[in-house]
């Protein structure tokens, strides 16, 4: 598995992004597909703006759920997290998702562990040891107070919480009560959309508490970072993997890298899901203000994928599979469903009766259909050059990108894909109305003109689409530069 690339240091623009890092106690699902497809198509629209990007995916591997999946299946904790790790960075294949992630952290790496101690020592201020009790979820990985339950269950994972009564390290977060409020509040820090920043400011109105931050080695069968000068118990999974965003850029040894892009660089984004938005918001931010580093720029909080109206989940047993998903469609019919379905910050239901009508609907007979079109007809008066001359076609670009330019600064996503199928619309009505097929025959030069113009709509559209459909775009690209209508691009399911 190939995970770090050494970056040059430059003065470019730099935009730092990150996604969340699952557990791999179980498979990849679409629901994380779905972030790491956002995260993307962020990394691949920075890149077109002009900027230095460093896009950083990875793997919570220190969890005690691992541990426990690998009891069950008779296997050593080490080759069960080594299996599934390399599942979630396979979904960066072309063939699979098609992701562009720079670097691919590990929080059992050298490098991480390494890290999440220098961390802990640099929060110690505000680190103390006592006798704790209270209700665990194993699935969130997380203590909860007898209010927060729902029905006496977990209300992220509907299970009933473990008690547990340990001595364990916790963290001073209640000391940081006002400034995180003024930080939130005054957005030092983005959070995207607002009712998630309006959950954070009700969450720290609320009271904040001091959190626990280990667990005993032996509760944690000697799996996991041991903490600094007591190897009696481990690093609290969500401690040890929130400073997985420093680690990669080098943090343990505080490289150029680190200083950089996270020390000097105000574009740094958080992706993440609204289940654990706690964590990033509040318990991130709280660390690196006791360790004195800087804090990220944006966190953007999307929704859950859901099947059947429940969050997908190993549990629950609704799993829908994206290696299977791409391999029955292909890449980019998927990256553009997750992307085009649903609005960013909501949840969405997942259904192959909507996939399947989105694919006719939109690429078949939409994108599809125009480029095969206007190719076709091109074939007939070639050469074709793309040309701007068309004084409405125009406007029409020019209309979308500013529309599209809005809806990118905003992450939302479905909403430029939007303007893009509105382009689309127009370039079909551009055939319909000149009547393109007939010109061919009677005056061919006339249709090259207006395949020119249509040419010129058929790059932007590629361009446009760039970041979401990376494959799709490149075909469009290489047809119209050819004058050549190829393979269908969708064919009709």
């Amino acid at each position: 598995m190939v995970k770090h690339r050494k970056r040059k240091i430059d003065f470019m623009k730099k935009f730092y992004i990150s996604t969340a890092l699952p557990y791999v106690n179980y498979s990849p699902h679409a629901g994380f597909a779905l972030e790491l497809v956002q995260a993307d198509v962020l990394a691949r629209y920075h890149r077109l703006l002009g900027e230095d990007v460093f896009f950083l995916s990875g793997t919570d591997e220190n969890s005690l759920k691992n541990v426990q999946v690998a009891e069950k299946e008779g296997i050593e904790v080490k080759e069960f997290v080594d299996r599934n790790a390399q599942k979630f960075y396979d979904l960066k294949k072309e063939s699979i998702l098609n992701l562009s992630f720079d670097d691919f952290i590990r929080t059992t790496e050298k490098r991480h562990i390494e890290g999440a101690q220098k961390l802990w020592l640099a929060c110690q201020k505000d680190i103390y040891k006592k006798k704790y009790q209270g209700l665990y979820c194993l699935g969130c990985e997380e203590f909860y107070k007898e209010d927060e339950l729902v029905n006496g269950l977990c209300p992220e994972h509907k299970t009933k919480p473990e008690l547990i009564e340990e001595e364990n390290y916790f963290f001073r977060l209640a000391k940081y009560q006002k400034q995180l409020k003024k930080i939130i509040g005054g957005n030092q820090i983005e959070i995207i959309p607002q009712t998630r920043k309006n959950e954070i400011l009700s969450f720290i109105d609320s009271g904040l508490q001091d959190f626990c931050i280990s667990r005993s080695a032996e509760r944690g069968r000697g799996w996991g970072i041991p903490v600094p000068g007591d190897s009696s118990q481990i690093i609290w999974t969500w401690f040890d993997a929130l400073s997985n965003y420093i680690n990669a850029l080098g943090y343990a040894g505080n490289s150029d890298e680190f200083q950089e892009w996270w020390q000097k660089n105000e574009n740094k984004l958080h992706v993440i899901g609204k289940g654990i938005l706690r964590f990033h918001g509040i318990y991130w931010i709280a660390m690196l203000l006791s360790a004195n580093l800087v804090l990220p720029r944006t966190i953007f909080v999307h929704g859950y994928l859901t099947y059947e109206g429940r969050k997908m989940s190993k549990s629950l047993g609704n799993i829908v599979d994206p290696f299977e998903l791409v391999k029955k469609y292909g890449t980019d019919p998927v990256r553009y469903y997750l992307l085009r379905e649903f609005a960013s910050t909501e949840d969405g239901d997942f259904s192959i009766k909507r996939f399947e009508e989105r694919y006719n609907a939109d690429l078949a007979n939409g994108l599809g259909n125009l480029v095969s079109r206007v190719l076709a007809l091109s074939e007939k008066v070639k050469p074709v050059k793309p040309d701007s001359a068309d004084d409405q076609l125009a406007q029409e670009i020019k209309l979308t990108q500013e529309k599209y330019r809005k809806a990118m600064e905003e992450i939302k996503f479905n909403e430029a894909l939007e303007v893009i199928w509105q382009l689309i619309s127009a370039g079909d009505e551009f055939v319909d109305r000149n009547k393109i097929w007939e010109l061919v025959k009677t005056d061919s030069e006339k249709a090259k003109k207006d395949l020119g113009a249509l040419s010129n709509a058929l790059k932007e559209i590629s361009r446009l689409l760039k970041p979401f459909m990376p494959e799709t775009s490149q075909k469009i690209l290489v047809q119209v530069k050819r004058n050549k209508k190829t393979e269908a691009l969708f064919p009709r399911l």
